[in-house]
């Protein structure tokens, strides 16, 4: 699996800021140079995010938490992502008509798998397969195209409008922008309804918006999907405290001394690590939840918030690689600004 739903760029990595700042700006149409009411306004992959009024203004605070690309969104335009704002106070955005009208007469021919079919496989890949992921519902499956290519055994998806998720265990719900979702089988046995699935790849960008009011269930939900998580152990791994967190690592059957894997260091001028790690190992969450963590570069870095780069840089599988969309939490995720 490899997403950009946590894409972050190597620019955060310069820039620590200590307090509270205020982004403001305009978005008008890139023809007209009218403003544009109702634009979506996003901090990719949290909870923070706003709509433009009706002369197109927007405000939206933020803090060195929060790393993620600003996200502009409307329908029917393409989408806006800014990951240069920390050095401005005022944006001006103009959005383009999009030119990728769906074809309806390509989306409904016949393929080779019913509807039905190419819907529960993307529900299951796309969800996941966890008890959280059970409790998810698309709440606008009428938005999906779904295309089967039979030579290549390659399903893919896009939407006409963000895939609307209720997240009923968590209590969010998560406006995902799916820019790319490919399943690739190993086989397909249409008539058996028989799938081997060879890889998954998604990327896109997303909102979450919390619906919990307080309920201790949800709170405990969410700890719960915390802990022994990528953002979990990312955290850790900062604070050079795997061990009291619960995380132990393995290389070759045999439980080792994780720094003699991970060489963690400070960077000058930077609240960011960077972290030396060339061997592939495998991690053991409270002695029960097992993952492999593949590193597919020699260095990475990452910072207090979980916050790593580059992503296609490491791959995980077992227990972490196999979370989905169900399972996921926002970046600032237990952070005062959640």
């Amino acid at each position: 699996m490899k997403s950009k739903t946590l894409g972050f760029f190597c620019s955060f990595l310069l820039t620590s800021l200590l307090y509270a700042q205020t982004l403001s700006g305009t978005v008008i149409d890139f023809k007209t140079k009218q403003p544009l009411m109702a634009v979506s306004v996003y901090f990719d992959n949290t909870t923070i995010g706003t709509t433009t009024d009706d002369l197109g203004r927007f405000s939206i605070d933020y803090s060195d938490a929060i790393q993620s690309q600003l996200i502009v969104s409307y329908l029917g335009y393409e989408t806006i992502i800014v990951s240069d704002y920390r050095q401005k106070t005022e944006l001006s955005i103009a959005l383009k008509e999009s030119l990728n009208q769906l074809d309806e007469v390509v989306v409904n021919t016949n393929d080779g798998l019913t509807r039905k079919q190419k819907l529960k496989l993307f529900r299951k890949e796309f969800l996941g397969f966890s008890e959280f992921s059970k409790s998810c519902k698309i709440l606008n499956e009428d938005d999906l195209i779904l295309r089967f290519n039979k030579a290549d055994n390659v399903l893919s998806v896009s939407a006409r409008k963000p895939v609307l998720v209720k997240n009923k265990s968590l209590q969010y719900e998560i406006a995902y922008d799916i820019q790319d979702f490919e399943i690739t089988f190993r086989y397909v046995d249409a008539k058996q309804d028989q799938f081997g699935i060879h890889s998954v790849l998604y990327t896109g960008t997303s909102f979450y918006k919390d619906l919990n009011s307080g309920k201790k269930k949800a709170l405990k939900h969410r700890k719960k999907a915390y802990e022994g998580s990528i953002q979990h152990f990312m955290r850790s791994l900062y604070h050079m405290n795997l061990k009291d967190a619960g995380f132990d690592i393995f290389h070759k059957k045999f439980k080792v001394n994780e720094w003699e894997f991970f060489k963690v260091e400070d960077i000058n001028d930077s609240a960011s690590k960077k972290v030396t790690f060339e061997t592939k190992v495998n991690i053991l969450f409270k002695g029960k939840d097992q993952s492999v963590l593949t590193p597919l570069v020699s260095q990475f870095y990452i910072d207090e918030y979980g916050n790593y780069t580059p992503i296609p840089g490491l791959l995980f599988s077992g227990v972490m690689g196999d979370q989905r969309i169900g399972d996921l939490l926002p970046t600032n995720y237990g952070l005062k600004q959640d």
